[in-house]
């Protein structure tokens, strides 16, 4: 008896081992079937945006969230206000003097679960020089080997200095961003 107990515990330690060393992270982001976007008003008109190049690095577990880690990277003189004089002009020393700052940088600190498929990222986001703790909710939803990403944050531009002198006054852009992301997670194998 004892030894078919014995038995029984080390056949449902090695099932339960196979189960958790079977699941897998989520560790890179298909480039092209991503997007990050951007809404803002302009005149009290709402207006969209989109960033046609950036690079993410991920290590995200759904089952063990607080061990998550991400970092993306936005070459800000991708952007696509909607317009080529506008695209010209936020390159600019007054927006976001992309000659000095190239890049936005967005480093989580923490990920927490939220409950059916819904988790929290925190982190920094650095742009124009300016560091800001952000928080961003976001959907998680795994379809086989890949997951959809969906979220978003708001941010206001005067806390990192997109646009200085005059265009700091918010009655013509409004002080508030709201970015939006869609990724493809991709899965690694165990």
């Amino acid at each position: 008896m004892k030894t078919a107990t014995l038995r029984l515990a080390a056949a449902a330690a090695l099932s339960f081992g196979a189960i958790t060393a079977g699941a897998a992270e989520f560790t890179s982001i298909d480039q092209t079937a991503s997007r990050v976007t951007f809404q803002y008003a302009q005149m009290g008109v709402g207006m969209d945006g989109s960033f046609a190049r950036f690079s993410a690095r991920l290590k995200f577990d759904p089952a063990h969230p607080e061990a998550g880690h991400a970092t993306l990277e936005i070459p800000l003189a991708s952007i696509d206000t909607g317009s080529t004089e506008g695209n010209e002009e936020v390159k600019a020393k007054n927006w976001f003097n992309t000659a000095v700052h190239p890049v936005a940088r967005f480093e989580s600190t923490s990920f927490k679960a939220l409950g059916d498929n819904h988790y929290e990222v925190a982190g920094k986001l650095t742009i124009k020089g300016q560091a800001r703790a952000v928080t961003a909710p976001f959907t998680f939803e795994p379809q086989g080997k890949t997951a959809t990403v969906k979220g978003s944050f708001e941010l206001k531009r005067n806390d990192f200095a997109i646009g200085e002198g005059e265009w700091a006054d918010t009655t013509i852009v409004a002080d508030e961003i709201r970015i939006n992301f869609q990724l493809r997670a991709l899965q690694t194998a165990p």
